[in-house]
């Protein structure tokens, strides 16, 4: 019966830590957004060394999970919404956790 106990209550930290991670994950994507209008609209310079490696680290996090949703989207004009997509995906997520995960680690 302790270990069953222990187990339960070692799960709280996993789950923290995964909240704090989707949460993470949802400011990278509005911040590669951003970055994306900023880059499209000229407003950086394309050419410095700092905005050209930030945008490949935002491309190289972003794009492995946007790409599949964007293969099933349809063509909306140049607009892309999959990362709305994944924004309800990930609140989704969370939703799952918080009423079913973290009860049971309690």
């Amino acid at each position: 019966m302790s270990v069953n106990v222990q187990t339960e209550t070692n799960m709280i930290p996993l789950l923290n830590t995964l909240m704090y991670a989707l949460n993470i994950y949802i400011w990278i994507l509005i911040a590669s957004a951003v970055f994306s209008w900023l880059y499209a609209f000229n407003v950086i310079n394309s050419r410095n060394q700092f905005v050209n490696s930030l945008g490949r680290f935002f491309y190289a996090v972003t794009e492995p999970v946007l790409k599949p949703i964007r293969r099933y989207m349809p063509d909306l004009g140049g607009v892309d919404i999959s990362p709305i997509i994944v924004f309800i995906i990930i609140y989704l997520i969370q939703q799952l956790i918080v009423y079913y995960l973290y009860p049971l680690a309690m």
